[in-house]
């Protein structure tokens, strides 16, 4: 048994024997989003530091805690916090969370974002849908020996994120009357913002947004045969784009702002999910 799946069914075990409820939607929270847990009808909450080697988030904004509940009456779990590559995580712990949801019932895995915007058209403050993704400049978290228990050696991505997932979002951002975005989200390792010329690459290659996280959870949940959708939260347009030094504090202050939208936008959309 490799490491991985050992420490993968280790984590299992335990949330396992803590939790009464078998969520059917799994939500990863991104920066400036955890007020969205308020929406969750709680009923039990897990931190990651009581789950013996696993992963801790280290950043400003990730609270670091799973929440087993209810939207509606959609089960769900939530990772408030998720962990990045750039905190020094091997990838195999970066996409931990993502198997130990699935493993636990999650067949729906809904990714957020705060994200930098390389389409000229869009704006701070813009909700993108994710329609596809670039994952080369991140090691992908399947190198190594496979885990055949959990999916094959060579998974197809022609379609990683769900059309019917994508088109519930469609509706329920039209029906709410939110203006959303749609594009390709590029993840970079970070933490470091990127350069100028760097976005402008992102920009040749086809992306719509960039940032530092989510592609790799989605090969993850891809390869364990989960349906994935996912929102950039735009909290800022990238290097080159905007004239001024980027911050952390300003993509959590933005976040912050658009986040009641957000939690309408999520909320109704798990709601139509179940």
């Amino acid at each position: 048994m490799s490491q991985t799946y050992e420490k993968l069914m280790k984590s299992y075990e335990y949330c396992k024997s803590k939790i009464n409820i078998r969520p059917k939607v799994a939500l990863v929270l991104g920066s400036g989003l955890g007020d969205f847990a308020k929406q969750v009808e709680s009923v039990t909450e897990i931190p990651y530091s009581e789950i013996e080697g696993f992963p801790v988030s280290t950043v400003a904004g990730h609270d670091g805690r799973f929440i087993f509940g209810y939207i509606g009456e959609v089960p769900v779990v939530l990772m408030k916090g998720r962990v990045h590559y750039y905190e020094g995580y091997s990838m195999q712990d970066v996409v931990l969370p993502i198997r130990l949801m699935k493993l636990l019932g999650a067949e729906i895995l809904f990714l957020t974002n705060a994200s930098g915007g390389v389409n000229k058209a869009f704006s701070a403050g813009d909700f993108m849908l994710i329609t596809d993704q670039i994952s080369s400049f991140v090691p992908s978290p399947l190198i190594g020996a496979n885990l055949e228990k959990l999916g094959p050696r060579f998974p197809d991505m022609s379609e990683i994120y769900n059309q019917d997932l994508q088109e519930i979002i469609r509706e329920t951002a039209k029906e709410e009357n939110i203006p959303l975005q749609e594009g390709i989200y590029l993840q970079f390792t970070g933490p470091n913002y990127e350069s100028p010329a760097e976005v402008r690459l992102a920009g040749m290659l086809g992306a719509d947004a960039v940032g530092m996280s989510t592609t790799c959870e989605a090969i993850a949940a891809n390869h364990m045969g989960m349906k994935i959708c996912g929102i950039s939260c735009i909290t800022n347009m990238a290097c080159g784009i905007s004239e001024n030094p980027l911050n952390h504090e300003e993509v959590q202050e933005t976040a912050n702002l658009k986040a009641p939208l957000f939690q309408k936008l999520v909320k109704q959309s798990i709601i139509k999910m179940g």
